[in-house]
Parts: structure tokens; sequence; C-alpha cells
């Protein structure tokens, strides 16, 4: 499978690419009032309102290190009414993309419920990498559809 590449801090991620829809530079976020840590803010994406969620302070709690490499990963989702939308993605060194085989993602034994979206690891060399399915994702903040709807309406 495709999948792209990432780091929180030093730690290094993947997902698959199956709905990775672009991966953009970063650009001024608009802040959201009242919103969790890790809503990073809402951009203008051809004319659509998109939220994004900083995936390391999701995940480790801290804001991503804005670098030069630092990129918002476009993802596209379907709700539950089935209409699309796009949620951005926050990560650090975004730089590539890779084959690797679905197999080779292991069970870490631990399944978290705060943390649902967490798979499996893969080692590479010396270093893990923990997979993040997309699939689980958005049940960590069911709100956004309600918000990008509405948005949308503006």
């Amino acid at each position: 499978m495709l999948v792209l590449l990432f780091y929180l801090g030093n730690i290094m991620y993947t997902m698959k690419c199956d709905r990775v829809r672009e991966v953009a530079p970063m650009v001024p976020l608009k802040e959201v009032p009242h919103a969790p840590e890790y809503v990073a803010g809402l951009f203008n994406y051809r004319g659509v309102i998109v939220p994004v969620i900083d995936l390391r302070c999701l995940i480790q709690g801290k804001p991503c290190e804005m670098r030069m490499s630092t990129r918002i990963i476009l993802v596209d989702y379907v709700k539950e009414d089935n209409t699309p939308y796009i949620l951005g993605l926050m990560a650090e060194r975004v730089t590539e993309t890779a084959r690797r085989d679905e197999s080779a993602f292991v069970s870490p034994g631990l399944k978290l419920a705060e943390a649902p979206y967490l798979g499996g690891l893969m080692m590479e060399e010396k270093e893990m990498i923990q997979y993040v399915d997309l699939d689980l994702l958005p049940e960590s903040f069911q709100f956004l559809p309600e918000l990008v709807n509405a948005q949308n309406e503006k």
C-alpha cells in the first residue's frame, strides 16, 4: 500500500494515501473560539472552509513545531448522511510517500479508547513507525462535521 510518512516531534507516523487529497503548505489559520486545543483553526481551501486538526496536539498534547516541512494533509471523508467533506491534518516533516506491505504493521498489544485511531507499528531499521487509521480518526472529534457543514453554508 502507498503510505505518507510524517513526524510528530521525533516520532515517525504513517497513514494510507488512498484518501489524501493533497499535501498543502502551512497557511495562516482562523482561530475557532472555545474549540479543543487540537483544533488548529480553519482555512479556505479552494472556496471551502476546512477545519485543521493539529495531529501532534491530538496525539502528544503539544502543538506542531512550525518548520519549513510542516504541512496540512488534506483528506477526504464522507459524513453519515453521505455528503463529502475535507479535513486538514497538520503534521511535521511531511516529506515523502513510500510503499509498505500492510502485513508489516503489527499490533502494539494495547487498544486505547482515547486514541482508537492509533493502529499497528512497523519496525524500519531501528525506528518504530506508528500507523494512524484515518477511518477511526473522526470518531475523536464528532463535532467537526457540524462545524464544516455550518461553515460551508455561509
